[in-house]
């Protein structure tokens, strides 16, 4: 019953510790917010131009915005119950695979990593690709240990490739569980030819699927050309994180094999003149059970392996485990040798791997102690769980901040509504920036944004469509006042954009500044036309 609640409840209250972030909202944010606030034909639409890597995702959110409104716990609620989901399938894996104590700490332990803890608090689908990839984790693991009826099979395993079907519309890259869970079935060969059969099936069915979403969404891949190229220093974190889950493997292992040769010493005959005993036969009548004859008999109890079916003795925490950490994020670093796209964000669900091993370990800790320490092994995980939750509050508080991320859409907007003035313009800078209107839109009410030529909204796109330089500069030129929304200068990339050097150009030939706020990433800057002298001399 705790492996149910305990988990899950924890990773809540990790997850709506700080949901709002000081009612910050960062520029990935804010594009799911925007889209969620458009009609399904409008997202549809935009789908055919821009993120439809994302499509699933957005629907679901436009849903959840119609029915509870725009606000950040609408945003990004559906991450914390995602992760209390994830959190939840680690433990009932643990549990399955390496006893209580293992589930209870690799469920605690999942929602306590760092990674975990930034997207938990996301509003964008990757803690509900880590969920999805649980729950298919969860029926892999139960569909090789349980040999059930045909209809609960199939059952099963059509949930199983359901899950990874859901995973991949949501977000493509999920799919590197598959050879995930391929590793851990070649690792504990614990399936036979009918489980082979199903999960090929199953696997191919959920591939098939999403190819056609992975191949369109190539046509998109302009959208993630700011990723930089893959450097060594770039996969020092991920090889840190396999180190520690492959300690945690060894660690696990070790007891479990330790124990095992305890177990066979046990019945080993002795190896000096001492007669050998033959060991009784499977239908000879036991002399320390019910009795096997007579009115209330009973059948004989063998204790010999079965031989028929899926082999489950090799199916433990590391075999499933480790691959789940290792493999995605190799799989990811393999496609970024030919395009830039090593973003742990796609691989989150692999945090499901080494939530996993940190369980098994301390669990065999608590086996390791239970003997000779019997009411101080039960203090293992909770101790265990008190430390990392002490040693990770900086951490911790840090990912609620609003620095955690590298801009606030809405910082700037309370300035917008105070430094403007009627029949004021505005421009953005890249055109990206227009987030910030399409969050707030109330504290643009009154500007012209004299560079647009179509909204987002009828474009079908995230940032709309401007006008040619030429006419953004005539329409420049006939204001007197312009409010200009962009990066602060630490974080702002050089301008591509035609549009915006040209927007850049005339504002300092023919503009001054005359009010600049920067707050968290953004920089709002009035600027106001100068004298026919002074334009002149410059």
């Amino acid at each position: 019953m705790l492996i149910w609640l305990i988990p899950p409840l924890w990773t809540l209250a990790l997850g709506l510790w700080g949901l709002s972030r000081q009612h910050t909202v960062w520029r990935d944010e804010a594009a799911t917010w925007q889209v969620a606030g458009r009609s399904t034909p409008e997202i549809l639409r935009m789908l055919h131009h821009v993120d439809v890597v994302h499509g699933l995702y957005y629907l679901l959110m436009h849903a959840l915005f119609s029915v509870f409104g725009p606000h950040t716990t609408t945003l990004r609620l559906p991450s914390v119950l995602a992760g209390a989901v994830a959190a939840t399938c680690v433990a009932l894996i643990g549990r399955r695979l390496a006893g209580p104590a293992a589930g209870l700490a690799g469920g605690l332990a999942f929602g306590l990593l760092p990674a975990v803890q930034f997207y938990l608090q996301e509003g964008r689908p990757y803690a509900l690709v880590a969920a999805g990839a649980g729950v298919s984790t969860l029926l892999l693991v139960a569909a090789l240990q349980e040999d059930s009826g045909p209809r609960r099979r199939a059952w099963r395993w059509a949930g199983y490739g359901g899950a990874v079907l859901v995973c991949g519309l949501l977000n493509w890259f999920s799919l590197l569980i598959l050879p995930a869970h391929l590793a851990t079935l070649l690792w504990s060969r614990a399936a036979d030819r009918r489980t082979w059969a199903a999960w090929t099936a199953a696997s191919a069915v959920a591939v098939l699927a999403v190819t056609p979403l992975a191949l369109f969404s190539r046509g998109q891949s302009a959208q993630v050309s700011w990723i930089p190229p893959l450097t060594w220093h770039m996969l020092i974190g991920p090889g840190v994180l396999v180190l520690i889950g492959g300690v945690c493997a060894v660690v696990s292992g070790r007891r479990i094999a330790g124990r095992a040769r305890t177990d066979v010493l046990r019945i080993a005959p002795p190896r000096t003149g001492a007669p050998r005993i033959a060991p009784p036969r499977s239908d000879a009548p036991r002399t320390d059970g019910p009795r096997t004859d007579g009115p209330h008999a009973h059948a004989p109890r063998t204790d010999a392996p079965r031989t028929d079916g899926p082999r489950t003795d090799r199916l433990s925490a590391a075999a499933v485990g480790l691959p789940l950490l290792a493999v995605p994020q190799l799989g990811l670093v393999c496609v970024s040798l030919f395009q830039p796209l090593f973003l742990d964000r796609y691989v989150l669900f692999s945090m499901l791997g080494l939530a996993l091993l940190i369980g098994a370990a301390i669990g065999a800790a608590v086996r390791a102690a239970r003997p000779r320490f019997p009411r101080a092994s039960a203090w293992i995980v909770p101790v265990a769980v008190a430390l990392a939750t002490v040693a990770l509050i900086p951490q911790s508080l840090a990912e609620r901040s609003p620095k955690s991320r590298v801009d606030d859409v809405m910082a700037v907007a309370s300035d917008v509504q105070r430094l403007k003035r009627p029949g004021n313009a505005v421009l953005f800078i890249p055109s990206a920036r227009r987030d910030t209107e399409s969050v707030s839109p109330g504290a643009f009410s009154g500007l012209h944004d004299i560079a647009l030529t179509e909204t987002p909204e009828r474009s079908g796109t995230l940032k709309g469509l401007e006008a040619a330089p030429a006419r953004i500069r005539t329409a420049m030129l006939a204001r007197d006042r312009i409010l200009l929304v962009t990066d602060v200068p630490w974080i702002a990339r050089p301008l591509t954009a035609a549009q915006d050097r040209m927007k850049m150009r005339v504002l300092l030939a023919y503009f001054t500044p005359v009010a600049d706020v920067r707050v968290h990433g953004r920089r709002l800057t009035v600027y106001e036309r100068l004298p026919r002298p002074a334009r002149a001399a410059r």
